[in-house]
C-alpha cells in the first residue's frame, strides 16, 4: 500500500509564499517516479501545477511559471513545491502526484491541503 500525504497549506495574503510537502511511504520505489502537484479549485476541474520527472526534468503550468518551483527528495521520498508571489486565483487545494515511469496504470494521489489566498 502507498500512501502520499500532504502538508503545508494554509491562509496567506497576496504576494506571500507557501512551501507544500508531500511524502511518500509503502510499497514504492520513490526514484522510480514521476511526482506532480494539481490542484482543484472550487467548481473547476483538477489543473496540472508542475512535475518532476524521475529524472529530475521539471514542467509547469504556465499560470505558476516564475512563480512556482517543484523539487524532489529521492532519499527522503518527498517533492515540495514552493509557492511565491502568490494570487488569489492560486486558491485551490493541491494534490500530490505520483505516476510510475515504467507502467502508466500505476498512480497514486494524495488527500490534498488546502491553500487560500486572501487578504
Amino acid at each position: 500500500q502507498v500512501q502520499l500525504v500532504e502538508s503545508g497549506g494554509g491562509l496567506v495574503q497576496p504576494g506571500g509564499s507557501l512551501r507544500l510537502s508531500c511524502a511518500a511511504s509503502g510499497s514504492i520505489v520513490f526514484s522510480n517516479f514521476d511526482m506532480g502537484w494539481y490542484r482543484q479549485a472550487p467548481g473547476k476541474e483538477r489543473e496540472l501545477v508542475a512535475t518532476v520527472s524521475r529524472g529530475g526534468s521539471r514542467n509547469y503550468a504556465d499560470s505558476v511559471k516564475e512563480r512556482f518551483t517543484i523539487s524532489r527528495d529521492n532519499y527522503n521520498y518527498a517533492v515540495y513545491l514552493q509557492m511565491n508571489s502568490l494570487k488569489p486565483e492560486d486558491t485551490a487545494v493541491y494534490y500530490c502526484n505520483a505516476n510510475s515511469a515504467f507502467n502508466s496504470a500505476i498512480r497514486y494521489w494524495g488527500k490534498g491541503t488546502l491553500v487560500t489566498v486572501s487578504s
